[in-house]
């Protein structure tokens, strides 16, 4: 894209500007582009080309930001640009490690008249900020008057300039436009409404509207919901709102009470259910949906006979927050790598993005690849490398977050190297080495030409150790050989010496001579072997006669036989090999060559160096807000090489994966870990490396927190004062953090002192305390410091002095609203009550019932400093009385009475009898219970019942009065009569029955019915539904069932495969009212097959049959193919 025109150079005197100035923004006073100086580069504002692409720069110094920065693109006042990024907008980012400067671009595609105006960018970081404004002004594309008109012509289409169409569009005489003058809003629809239909078309064709119908159907309804409803007193709104998950209430009220409401979603009537709820109080009709989904964003409309009234319903979606963040990677050339978030909800899509770029499944090819598992979605990259470098960003509807991806180059590491080799004619060469890595391939070299295998030379790659292997060594085969891995600035390189032998015909003795070179300094034959390498080490031996030769480690004599650590003989060469070192094998070896003529010895010391220990000991010493400070102990074994430094790790308690936080070595015991998130759960581990190689890891730390200590208690206050205490009240820390309050201290002093002394040796966790042990008289000072995890805060004082002595004041009781009134409670039930008084010093209690000091041990009093409280553990009626409460200091007192009544069921009412039958009435009477239960009777229940049923029904309910009168007694039948009281406890445990009997005579009719002829309803078995085919899982309980019908009642027989299923547990065999029903419990793959049914009676039988498959799911059988 082209970068943003110079303004300068158009002649725009305003635009170039220098970056100091100040600008407006529309709607905006002028203020201060520079806040703190972050920017390098501000970009400038321009005057753009309509239909040409423009791209502004900015760029901003990190090297003194302890955070990234945040760049933030804005339009106007508060328009977010970044919410507008794709085709039209596009917004870059990029970073140079060397400088330490971000730079940012926003690029405009194709610019329009609408991107004029003025433009803000924003740039934070944890506690500084900068900001610059510039302005876009868009020109029509310009056009050059020319002397040839021909070069006016232009050509359509995208070729060269001889294809293509003429287009003379550029010679068209160009017309003004005429100012048009601001007319004042006009409300059509206000002018249709009340104009004549006559006039309906002479309207629209003022007004500019084109669809006619839309416009008529549109007043209509307008007239319609205009005109005043019979049917409704109020209307559903025109739109509700609601959250997904959710319920919501629509209400209507209606003119009538009585009339029928149907309610409609999309035209489709609603039927009651547990999702549709329909309530009817009064006019008063409510439809309640219950758990809104996105299927009940509808239209709905309430039908009240031919009236109706309409509303819309939105059903919001909760924004998909980020539960999981992402971790920065660091990794090598070559690995997988995946970035892991979380979010709130199932199966919702998430935006991956690096460097502003989108990752989908189109875009990202086969590099990328992105993976949904629930709540989790991952982006893997099968194998980094270093383009892949960069910033990743993943974005919910309501969150996002971000990691950094470092990628280094990967490390060959050359565990043995090759060696120079003395061979003899017809001898076998072996050149032998082993890298770090065994994927690495490699090609070997003589004198600088590749080595070709063949039937004498053999190359050969196993695991990370490459052989060159040369059979029947000629004098030609001496020379330089070399191993280059591919593609790795790397060679290994050895020499093969050609020894010749010359025999000599002249027999002669020669004393033994040993030729022993380590190839160590000093004059010592020192040896060091990598624990676990193997060790050979060929010694040329001369003499005449042969020698014998004999290896010892100390004492001990190393034999020949085959072993870890033995010899091998040849011709002049004797070889000691250890294969696979170990610490034991380190010490002084001594070789003795003897023959007849003399003998030779040689000494040399074998020293075998490993890896270090892990380091010991790991753990944090101190936190910050966002940083900690952790040691270790040097490891107790340094591999026999010196330590060289430690390279340390830390991860997230619940995440396995582990950061490194240094790729060079880091040589002390002490290390700042930095950039930590406040309040999240850390733990450390550490490597040692020596010359060798890096240890295994030492055990992790315990895990720690970063976190910083809170602020100052507020609002520090006195709440009360006595002749040695002082009782004091505070609030918690405005700032608490992530470490939280582990509790308090307070500390006193007397005024004018500076000797704090503390008051309670543990922390307090309540926010309030009382300091004991003062002197009497003295004007003491306090404060109060918050302790956590991170330390103390700064203290909260006192702003004045307080003096050490006891305030006086009247006793008064604190009765609550409910003890006021009469206090009733029920036979049984616990009395609980508290009832707080105030007073100084602490005032004397006393308690009376009806008068007299209460002395009934049933009843139970506790007084402390600030209340009394009342019980009874199960009241009884004769606890009923006035209690009454007296406190009293000196010769001050206050007194409160209550009022306790314990209420039970009333008794029965007695004397019930019938005083009086007529037609179809009877004419009952009683007299009130003898116990009232202690308190009024609100009224009496009258219930019936006829000699023949004996069945109970209720007549009457809250009868105030001793009587009342049944009517609707049933010709024929002699009624009893009972009468429960009634108070507000409930119904009297037992009826008062009625002495004597209602009879209701018959008047003299009498019917003579005609003798009754039964129906023959015999039949045959006959299935009026037949078994279905089923497929069902396995594991999970299945039925099958069919319905039969046949008189006599037919016997039921299932079978399996034409076998009849016994009394097998398995399966339960149903018949109600003629449906037949068979529970199979937890089917398996066996329980597959056909099931078929019979009916069978006297009259005949019938059968059903269907086949059922047991399936198992898919996924369970991945797992086991797992």
């Amino acid at each position: 894209m082209p970068e943003p025109q110079n303004p300068a150079a158009e002649g725009v005197k305003d635009a170039a500007a220098p970056a100091g100035n100040t600008d407006h923004l529309p709607g905006e006073g002028p203020q201060l582009s520079e806040l703190t100086g972050l920017f390098v580069l501000r970009p400038e504002s321009v005057t753009a080309t309509k239909g040409k692409d423009i791209t502004f720069v900015a760029k901003v110094d990190s090297s003194n930001l302890i955070k990234r920065p945040v760049m933030k693109w804005l339009k106007g006042k508060w328009l977010d640009l970044g919410s507008k990024a794709g085709k039209h907008l596009q917004f870059k980012e990029s970073y140079d490690r060397n400088t330490k400067i971000y730079t940012y671009e926003m690029s405009i595609i194709k610019v329009v008249d609408g991107d004029a105006g003025g433009y803000r960018c924003e740039v934070t970081s944890k506690d500084k900020c900068d900001s610059c404004t510039f302005e876009v002004s868009v020109q029509a594309a310009q056009e050059d008057q020319q002397d040839n008109i021909l070069e006016a012509f232009k050509r359509s289409g995208d070729a060269d300039e001889d294809a293509g169409e003429l287009d003379f569009s550029a010679l068209l005489k160009k017309r003004q436009k005429k100012e048009r003058k601001e007319e004042p809003e006009v409300d059509v629809w206000e002018i249709l409404k009340n104009a004549k239909p006559c006039d309906y078309e002479k309207i629209a064709f003022q007004y500019g509207i084109t669809d006619l119908r839309g416009m008529l159907k549109r007043l209509k309804k307008m007239k319609a919901e205009s005109k005043k409803s019979d049917a409704f007193l109020k209307k559903l709104d025109p739109a509700y709102s609601v959250d997904k998950g959710q319920k919501i209430h629509l209400t209507v009220e209606v003119a009538d009470p009585d009339v029928p409401v149907k309610w409609f979603k999309n035209g489709q009537e609603i039927k009651p259910s547990a999702k549709y709820v329909f309530e009817s109080v009064g006019n008063k009709r409510t439809l309640t949906i219950n758990k809104c989904n996105l299927s009940d964003d509808a239209a709905y409309e309430c039908v009240v006979g031919e009236e109706k009234c309409f509303t819309e319903v939105f059903v919001k979606e909760p924004p998909i927050t980020i539960t999981k963040l992402l971790d920065d990677v660091h990794t090598v050339v070559g690995e997988r790598v995946e970035f892991e978030v979380e979010v709130s909800e199932e199966g919702a899509n998430v935006i991956w993005m690096k460097d502003g770029v989108e990752l989908n499944r189109d875009t990202a090819g086969s590099k990328y690849r992105l993976k949904k598992d629930g709540k989790r979605h991952i982006l893997i990259i099968n194998e980094a490398t270093k383009e892949d470098i960069g910033t990743y960003y993943v974005y919910t509807n309501g969150g996002e977050s971000k990691a950094e991806l470092e990628v280094e180059d990967k490390e060959l590491e050359v565990l043995q190297n090759i060696a120079d080799l003395t061979v003899k004619a017809s001898e076998q060469a072996v050149f032998k080495c082993e890298v770090s890595d065994e994927k690495v391939t490699g090609k070997w070299f003589k004198d600088g030409v590749e080595v070709e295998a063949s039937d004498r030379i053999k190359i050969s790659h196993i695991g990370r150790i490459h052989k060159l292997t040369i059979n029947d060594v000629k004098a030609s085969d001496a020379g330089d050989y070399t191993f280059v891995p591919d593609g790795y600035a790397l060679s290994l390189s050895a020499k093969l010496n050609f020894l010749e032998i010359k025999i000599e015909y002249v027999p002669r003795q020669d004393p033994p001579k040993i030729f022993l070179d380590t190839g160590s300094s000093g004059g010592k034959n020192n040896i060091t072997v990598v624990a676990g390498n193997k060790l050979r080490l060929d010694v040329q031996i001369t003499g005449e006669p042969a020698p014998t030769v004999c290896w010892m480690k100390g004492d001990q004599v190393l034999s020949e036989a085959e072993g870890r650590v033995r010899v091998e003989s040849e011709k002049n060469v004797c070889s000691f090999v250890i294969e696979g070192a170990e610490k034991a094998d380190e010490g002084q070896y001594s070789i003795t060559v003897t023959n007849p003529v003399g003998e030779d010895k040689a000494d040399l010391f074998v020293r075998v160096v490993d890896v270090p220990n892990p380091p010991e000991n790991v753990k944090c010493t101190s936190v910050g807000e966002d940083s900690a400070i952790i040691t270790w102990d040097p490891p107790a074994f340094d591999g026999g090489v010196a330590v060289k430094g430690y390279l340390m790790e830390r991860k997230k308690i619940g995440s396995p994966r582990w950061t490194k936080l240094n790729f060079d070595v880091y040589e002390s015991t002490t290390y700042e870990a930095k950039k930590m998130i406040e309040g999240v759960l850390y733990e450390m581990r550490v490597f040692a490396v020596n010359g060798i190689g890096i240890s295994q890891p030492s055990a992790s730390s315990k895990p720690f927190m970063p976190i910083a200590p809170t602020s100052e208690p507020t609002r520090l206050t006195v709440h009360d004062v006595t002749d040695s205490t002082c009782a004091l009240k505070w609030l918690p820390p405005e700032k608490i953090g992530a470490g939280g309050i582990d509790g308090y201290i307070i500390e006193y002093c007397k005024e004018g002192s500076d000797q704090w002394v503390r008051a309670n040796e543990e922390p307090v966790g309540n926010i309030h305390y009382r300091v004991k042990g003062l002197p009497v008289g003295e004007k003491m000072l306090f404060r109060v410091i918050a302790v956590n995890i991170a330390g103390h805060s700064p203290p909260a004082i006192l702003s004045q002095a307080v003096t050490i002595r006891e305030i006086m004041e009247n006793p008064k009781i604190r009765l609550p609203r409910r003890l006021r009134t009469k206090f009733i409670t029920q036979v049984g039930e616990k009395v609980n009550l508290v009832i707080p008084f105030q007073g100084k010093p602490r005032p004397v209690v006393t308690w009376y019932k009806d008068g007299v000091p209460m002395e009934d041990r049933t009843v139970g009093t506790r007084t402390s400093e600030v209340d009394t409280i009342l019980f009874i553990r199960s009241a009884e009626r004769v606890h009923s009385g006035k209690y009454t409460l007296s406190v009293q200091i000196e010769n001050m007192s206050d007194s409160a009475d209550i009022h306790i009544q314990v209420v039970e069921k009333p008794g029965p009412p007695i004397a019930v009898h019938v005083t009086d039958i007529w037609g179809f009435n009877a004419a009952l009477e009683w007299k009130p219970p003898k116990d009232d239960g202690n308190c009024e009777i609100i009224g009496y229940t009258i219930q019936k019942a006829d000699k023949k049923t004996k069945e109970w029904f209720t007549v009457y309910e809250h009868n105030r009065r001793p009587s009342c009168t049944v009517s609707d007694l049933v010709m024929g039948n002699e009624y009893s009569f009972r009468v429960f009281s009634e108070n507000i406890c409930g119904l009297s445990d037992e009826p008062g029955i009625s002495k004597n009997t209602a009879v209701i005579t018959k008047t003299g009719l009498l019917y003579n019915p005609s003798p009754y002829k039964e129906m023959d309803v015999s039949s045959c078995p006959k299935f009026t539904a037949p078994l279905v085919d089923r497929s069902v899982i396995a594991g999970y309980s299945a039925a099958i069932s069919c319905a039969v019908r046949g008189n006599p009642k037919p016997k039921i027989i299932w079978m399996k495969n034409r076998m009849i299923l016994g009394e097998d547990p398995k399966f339960l065999m149903q018949n109600n009212q003629g449906v037949l029903t068979l529970n199979i419990r937890k089917p398996s793959l066996f329980d597959g097959g056909r099931y078929s049914c019979r009916a069978i009676n006297d009259l005949g039988e019938d059968e059903v049959e269907c086949t059922l498959e047991v399936r198992v799911l898919q996924e369970k059988g991945e797992e086991a193919k797992k």
